[in-house]
């Protein structure tokens, strides 16, 4: 039964008692009593229709507890009793039905935001089409105040952009050419023309809105507790009900204990914080997958960090190049020719570096082979290139003399990485490259050790002396430089032999595997990949670590949501249990009770979709000004 039907049959019912109380006072009791029997049938049928469902599905349901009690009254004649109850019941339903759309109403506001149309080069001329049309490769244009309906890069134009439903960041963003931008998203000012790289259900936006639909769907391990207990409880509860009646012999009050005993507030309790929890996240820009995740993200007492793209921004800048024996721009260009298809954030850095002195490059590298955690090789115009760190050389056979290694280590000491590049097994050149910590890291830790974090860990590829520049600056507990990918996950995997509750973040494919062996993974969205975004169980839409402090806050405000709705359900139903026994609550003012209590339930956890943390730190504010970190690969 949907709300629309709800609604009518419940308003049905109430005209019918308010006709009853009419009649009661006109001193009709026979027409009384026939619309009180007509207003219980009315309200009663669909609650029976769903007991039957329930049983033959072998499950026994409040609805049944219901429908037993209705038909008892209507037995011995309490038909007051029969057509309140009904009604209440029906209209508790109605108000549930109500409150959960306001619960879920965070999804419905992301899925509002999703674009119809999209206006499109076709034929010669722009053209508006259903976004359902539009195809990989299309050009796409875009003006202020209209939703971007593709991801894809700027190809020409520039714009000012509320990324908020996919970052959570209300803040326009400035974008210009080459610039990623996102389907979703809203034109403040400005226009823009994109190329269509995705389109309909593959775009960032519809995978955020089918990661929450799943996330509000599974169940934590509180959830599929409380409805394994429902199976066993509400049977239980047929049979004390009978024991009571052989004890006291009242037919009335064992229909009253029936009806009093429904789990109702209990099955709901955990669920609906969850859900409410979960819209909470995504409103803000962190995508939690399921409540299993935030019930685990609670428990949580250590963090490790990986350090490039996730305490540092990640978009790296070349420093410094330094050259023996070849012209400087020469071996920028040899080295942004190898690193050309490279994904990693060195690479790139000496791909744009290469770009912004104007070198053209061919793209002619071959034999491309990266070596995770240490760097590139590839043969470059006849030529054996090597771009990495010191096992690389070491690995290739390349000897690094006194006099280089005294420059390299020069320049990791003041913040940088040292990348060797060899050529023919020389030693060719050292290219440094340094990033920024990120301006809300320092604040954004220092919320998460607030909130009960024990310990923080960078673990990193980058050299000793830049992490141990980084893990300095933000207070870290450890740091542990120069680990490939398989050091980091056997790093995370005895923190929990230690008994340590461990969450991993981090951004590259490099850091999929610890994101995956930590008891909960952490990706950055923004500048995250594909893998480490399906790998993780949170993804930070907006690569901001108050994001990051934001969700296990909100966990631990969720978790105790939760409990707060435990303890109320079942004391509401302790309390009213007694008064049962006692002799001081009846069926129909129970019921209300009953009813009262599942919407208060309800409403407490309403509470956490408005919940906020502590303000987001000012990053601009917190701006970091020098250059005292550096990228890892």
């Amino acid at each position: 039964m949907n709300a629309k039907q709800t609604v009518r049959i419940t308003s049905l019912s109430a005209i019918l008692l308010g006709a009853a109380i009419i009649l009661h006072f006109a001193g009709w009791h026979e027409a009384r009593q026939i619309t009180l029997i007509a207003a219980t049938f009315i309200a009663g049928t669909p609650i029976a229709i769903k007991a039957w469902k329930a049983i033959r599905m072998k499950a026994f349901s409040i609805e049944l507890l219901v429908t037993i009690a209705v038909i008892g009254a209507l037995f011995i004649g309490e038909y007051v009793e029969s057509a309140a109850v009904t009604f209440l019941f029906l209209f508790g339903a109605l108000l549930e039905i109500r409150t959960m759309e306001k619960t879920r109403s965070s999804l419905k506001s992301l899925t509002d935001l999703a674009p119809l149309e999209a206006s499109v080069w076709r034929g010669g001329e722009w053209v508006t089409i259903p976004v359902e049309e539009v195809e990989p490769g299309d050009r796409v244009i875009v003006r202020s105040g209209e939703k971007i309906p593709v991801d894809g890069p700027i190809i020409s134009g520039t714009a000012s952009i509320n990324e908020a439903a996919i970052t959570g960041e209300s803040v326009p963003a400035s974008k210009t050419l080459d610039d990623q931008v996102f389907s979703g998203t809203l034109i403040d000012h400005g226009y823009i023309e994109v190329l269509a790289e995705r389109i309909g259900d593959d775009t960032a936006f519809a995978r955020i809105i089918e990661l929450v639909e799943e996330a509000q769907e599974a169940k934590s391990k509180t959830e599929k507790f409380l409805e394994r207990f429902a199976n066993i409880y509400t049977p239980s509860i047929v049979i004390l009900s009978i024991v009571v009646y052989l004890f006291t012999r009242n037919i009335e009050m064992t229909l009253t204990f029936l009806v009093i005993a429904c789990p109702g507030a209990l099955v709901i309790s955990a669920p609906v914080s969850i859900v409410a929890g979960i819209g909470n996240g995504a409103r803000h820009g962190v995508l939690i997958k399921g409540g299993d995740v935030m019930e685990q993200l609670a428990k949580i007492d250590t963090v490790v960090f990986d350090k490039t793209g996730t305490l540092t921004k990640g978009r790296p800048g070349v420093t410094d190049i330094h050259s023996w024996n070849m012209d400087k721009d020469e071996l920028l260009r040899l080295t942004a020719e190898a690193e050309f298809m490279s994904e990693h954030h060195l690479g790139q850095a000496i791909v744009r570096e290469a770009k912004k002195r104007f070198i053209q490059l061919q793209h002619k590298a071959q034999n491309t082979e990266v070596i995770k955690g240490n760097g590139i090789s590839a043969e470059v115009e006849g030529k054996q290139l090597a771009a990495g760190n010191r096992k690389l050389m070491e690995s290739q056979g390349t000897v690094i003399h006194p006099e280089i290694e005294a420059y390299a280590a020069q320049r990791e000491k003041a913040g940088n990485t040292a990348v060797f590049i060899s050529v023919g097994n020389e030693i060719a050149g050292i290219i440094s490259i340094a990033d920024q910590i990120r301006p809300e890291a320092e604040a954004a830790l220092a919320k998460l050790r607030k909130n009960g974090i024990k310990q923080m860990i960078m673990l990193t590829g980058d050299n000793v002396h830049t992490a141990r520049l980084v893990g300095e600056q933000l207070g870290l507990d450890q740091v542990h430089a120069e680990l490939l990918p398989e050091d980091k996950v056997a790093a995370v995997s005895k923190l929990k032999e230690q008994g340590y509750r461990v969450a991993m973040a981090g951004d590259g494919i490099n850091d999929a595997p610890a994101i995956a062996a930590a008891d909960i993974g952490l990706a950055m969205g923004e500048g995250g990949t594909d893998i480490s975004m399906e790998t993780a169980d949170i993804v930070l839409m907006a690569d901001r670590l108050d994001q990051f402090s934001h969700a296990y806050a909100l966990s631990k405000a969720t978790v105790r949501n939760m409990k707060q709705n435990t303890f109320f359900a079942v004391g509401t139903v302790f309390l009213l249990l007694i008064g049962v026994l006692f002799g001081k609550v009846f069926l129909a003012s129970g019921m209300l009770i009953h009813e009262a209590s599942v919407l208060l339930v309800i409403l407490n956890a309403i509470r956490l979709i408005r919940y906020t943390s502590d303000k987001p730190s000012n990053r601009h504010q917190n701006e970091v000004k020098a250059n005292e970190s550096a990228p890892a690969r």
